[in-house]
């Protein structure tokens, strides 16, 4: 059986795809010609391709390779594009930048898959199929949130994994991190917060309310630098990424107290950063101090990231500190509250109204898609009726709903996997047969849903070998449903699944195969291990 045409192997599927007969062949002075504008698309093109072809697709007036930006191809919107490859000259137009960016990872896509691996550079002459594509995504936000709070990771690694998504065309990286184990971004007025916070003693080794629960015996640290992370905004920015920062609050906030109790119910208690997985009781007071505190470590969080979006977390908080707190039960009725549980409604209207003072858009988990204040962006995660319930309130929305996009389940119950959320799990047509994306919604509605995200939770995922696994093939699923939305076919995504899996075999991503196999051997009776 014939090799199938690459244009027909593309994750994600374009919107419209027509093959024309003949190829393109790269020559060694094969040059790249940029309309003003282009010339980011274009540097981007030559970084991914010089290296693993050997070719210099030097800048030129005469080149063929044509990148082109034009602000009357409106019907493109944001991230568009439109590519004509003949056999003399490629042609990539889109009416901004950001569609450009996209074509650019159609074209790589295009390629023999030896041009994303070193390999590449052996086996020229390169050519690309004759084909027109225009392409419009469904969906502004496509993205996946990575948790560097539980498992750090160094920056080398993320910027190998926003290349990763930027092949597949997603578009922001929500990065977690801070949370009850780990604290990882720097805030120059409270340095005890990496200093302190930033440590823990040991891990859990397997889930919560095991008899006995065991733990690792082996101390996990990390911190990233203002540097570091402004570079990776850098970086992802000139791919197509924006990057997209979490500050959790009130809860999931057991690193922050460890290294400043004075910012908890109880200021005379000394708590160590948390070794456990769950959710930690503890939470921040509602004293002027904390959030002075809140305000000052936004501040710096929006020095570093310029992202439109900042992410304050807000749920599983539990409320039992503030109703046994007089302290607390004080200020609810200084407020004009109900009763303590209602501080936490009235600590996030404070937070986002900070941000959103700042010029910023603030974005919450919503566990039931009602909760939030309206000038917050909404994340709904357990439910899928959740989504629409805050869209119809009035909610910008971003449908995560974990049966659907939490990577840190397994994809199947195989006794072979590498341990997992707990759990059913969650398999790979779960993630692109998610139908919280609009489905049935009357126009209003759907008119605020902003797309959607995967989540890898990584209490089961510490290293960069188990990110992949559990990651993919799963988010090629969650990549084609966004950008082709009610589009997006099953069985022609299992059918383009399986030639591009040979792109991630030339980038050495440690993926799960359709065929499973363990990652682990193990033997008959015993644990695979991690």
């Amino acid at each position: 059986m014939p090799e199938p045409r690459p244009e027909h192997s593309l994750v994600p599927r374009p919107l419209k795809v027509s093959s024309r007969p003949g190829r393109f062949t790269f020559a060694p002075d094969t040059a790249i010609r940029a309309s003003p504008g282009a010339e980011g698309a274009a540097g981007l093109l030559r970084t991914l391709l010089a290296p693993t072809t050997g070719l210099p697709l030097a800048p030129s007036a005469t080149g063929r390779i044509v990148l082109a930006l034009d602000p009357e191809l409106s019907g493109l919107g944001e991230e568009g594009y439109g590519l004509t490859i003949g056999p003399d000259t490629v042609l990539l137009r889109a009416a901004r930048p950001a569609g450009l960016l996209c074509g650019v990872q159609t074209l790589r896509q295009l390629l023999p898959a030896e041009t994303l691996s070193g390999a590449g550079r052996r086996n020229g002459p390169w050519t690309l199929p004759c084909v027109e594509i225009s392409d419009v995504p469904a969906h502004a936000w496509r993205g996946t949130m990575l948790d560097v709070a539980r498992h750090f990771q160094p920056v080398s690694y993320l910027r190998r994994y926003v290349d990763l998504m930027a092949l597949h065309k997603l578009n922001t990286l929500h990065l977690h991190l801070t949370d009850d184990q780990g604290w990882r971004m720097p805030v120059a007025a409270y340095p005890k917060l990496t200093g302190i916070g930033g440590h823990r003693s040991q891990s859990m080794a397997g889930p919560p309310g095991g008899v006995p629960e065991t733990f690792d015996g082996v101390p996990h640290s990390g911190a990233y630098t203002r540097q570091e992370l402004r570079d990776l905004v850098r970086y992802a920015a000139a791919r197509g990424v924006r990057v997209v920062p979490e500050i959790e609050m009130p809860g999931h906030v057991r690193a922050a107290l460890a290294a400043h109790p004075e910012l908890g119910n109880d200021p005379s208690r000394r708590l160590g950063v948390w070794t456990r997985w769950g959710i930690c009781d503890t939470v921040l007071g509602v004293h002027e101090e904390v959030f002075d505190f809140c305000r000052t470590v936004l501040e710096e969080v929006m020095d570093v990231f310029p992202s439109p979006y900042i992410h304050v977390g807000g749920d599983e908080c539990p409320t039992s500190e503030w109703e046994n707190s007089p302290a607390a039960g004080r200020r609810a009725a200084a407020e004009g509250l109900a009763d303590a549980r209602a501080l936490h409604g009235w600590f996030m209207g404070r937070i986002g109204a900070f941000v959103t003072e700042r010029g910023r858009t603030p974005v919450g988990w919503a566990e039931t898609g009602t909760e939030l204040p309206l000038d917050f962006t909404v994340m709904t995660w357990r439910d899928p009726s959740h989504a629409r319930t805050a869209a119809v309130r009035g909610h910008q929305v971003v449908a995560a709903h974990y049966r659907a996009t939490y990577l840190d389940y397994a994809e199947s119950a195989d006794p072979g996997e590498p341990p997992a959320q707990p759990g059913p799990p969650v398999g790979l047509r779960a993630v692109h047969g998610d139908r919280s994306l609009a489905d049935g919604w009357d126009r209003a509605a759907a008119g605020r849903l902003l797309g959607t995200q995967a989540q890898l939770w990584t209490e089961y995922a510490s290293t960069p070998d188990r990110i992949e696994y559990r990651t993919y093939p799963r988010l090629c699923a969650l990549a084609d449903r966004a950008w082709s939305g009610t589009r997006a076919d099953w069985p022609g995504f299992l059918t383009r699944l399986g030639p591009h899996l040979a792109r991630l075999d030339a980038l050495g991503v440690r993926y799960r195969p359709l065929n499973p196999r363990p990652l682990t051997a193990a033997s008959p009776g015993t644990a695979p291990t991690q």
